[in-house]
């Protein structure tokens, strides 16, 4: 079963801060907690996920890692990583979380929006990229359509170019509220409503952008892929999404990345397989023959003997490995060409050896897709 993506197990946006990660983290974890669900496995697997998403995202250099390549960046990251199992998603808790005040729901202090102008929000994109161009990384300019700073009003908002304190909270971006019970007296704390928690309010709007400091442009922006990346990786551009209104800072712009199929080619992981026709004195004789490969034409020695269904190898022609590593293979599955039309001298020469004892084909051996998977495998 494919991974879930990890800020959405954790029910944060990509946006998020660490400590908002670190809150969702622990709700999780406290709802899930295997000494608080005796004998079941459910919510014990809740918990070991919640506990590797926040291993990953509450890390920055992980963190990155995923937001560029996605579970391909990190799931063989560290010692058993790719192997978390409860007893690691324990240790982690423990370690972060083992505190009498953690434990028991203690509150480490007052939360709460902070006051300010709003983020703006992310924006996706999907980039497509050919075989060739994943084997050697490459680097393409995107056009995009984002909500950026209107010029107008300098991204204020307002025709004036300032916004006025909130009357409702005068500029705290909060409103308290307090009630009364035969306990004492509570005090509750909220967003401000006609501010949105901004502490600042637009009352002679900019005619260009009606008060929303931003406009829908056409952007072009470079991205540079790296080399070994699969359909569905994605790369995170931080600060180049929608920019938030009146004045707020950007969000991120995501890049989800989708290779295009190849007329001649077809990729297993770090591996291409390459279909290749050789005439029938080729295979019998053995022969050296140029291929295509992703980076250029190389040469392939075909043994003598060689059947169709063989599998052959050219070594590191394949796709790097996503991160760093030994690059992949090229295998080429042979076929022999028969040819349809004989002449008469041709005819002659192949019935002289129909019957010659090397001609005969013995017995069905392995087929076509086990050779292919010994191929994999060797």
């Amino acid at each position: 079963m494919a991974e879930r993506d990890y800020y959405e197990v954790l029910g944060v946006d990509r946006s998020a801060l660490p400590e908002d990660i670190k809150r969702a983290y622990r709700r999780l974890a406290m709802e899930h907690h295997p000494d608080r669900n005796p004998n079941d496995p459910e919510a014990s697997e809740k918990f070991r996920e919640a506990s590797r998403a926040y291993e990953v995202l509450h890390d920055p250099e992980m963190r990155s890692r995923y937001d560029q390549f996605g579970h391909a960046g990190v799931g063989s990251t560290g010692a058993g990583f790719g192997e978390f199992d409860l007893s690691d998603a324990l240790r982690a808790f423990m370690r972060d979380f083992g505190g009498f005040e953690d434990l028991f729901g203690r509150s480490r202090g007052r939360g709460g929006r902070s006051r300010g102008p709003l983020r703006g929000s992310d924006v996706q994109t999907r980039l497509r990229v050919s075989l060739e161009e994943v084997a050697a990384g490459v680097e393409k300019t995107i056009r995009v359509k984002l909500l950026q700073r209107c010029d107008t009003c300098g991204g204020k908002g307002s025709a004036s170019g300032e916004p006025t304190t909130c009357p409702t909270c005068q500029g705290a971006g909060e409103v308290r509220q307090a009630q009364r019970s035969i306990f004492g007296q509570f005090v509750s704390v909220h967003v401000c409503p006609r501010c949105e928690g901004q502490g600042k309010i637009v009352t002679d709007p900019c005619k260009a952008c009606g008060g929303e400091g931003r406009l829908r442009e056409d952007r072009r922006i470079k991205v540079r892929i790296p080399a070994g990346v699969e359909s569905g990786n994605y790369l995170t551009l931080r600060g180049e999404g929608n920019v938030g209104p009146r004045g707020g800072p950007h969000g991120d712009l995501l890049i989800v990345i989708e290779v295009e199929s190849h007329p001649l080619f077809e990729r297993h992981g770090d591996d291409v397989l390459l279909d290749l026709g050789i005439s029938f004195p080729q295979a019998a004789l053995g022969a050296e023959i140029e291929v295509p490969t992703l980076n250029g034409p190389a040469t392939l020695a075909v043994p003598a003997g060689t059947q169709s269904g063989d599998v052959l190898r050219l070594p590191g022609r394949g796709i790097p490995r996503l991160g760093g590593g030994p690059r992949g293979d090229q295998l080429a599955q042979v076929s022999v060409w028969v040819p349809t039309r004989l002449s008469t001298e041709e005819r002659r020469a192949i019935e002289s050896l129909a019957d010659a004892e090397n001609f005969i084909p013995p017995k069905s051996g392995k087929g076509f897709w086990s050779k292919v998977r010994e191929a994999f495998t060797t």
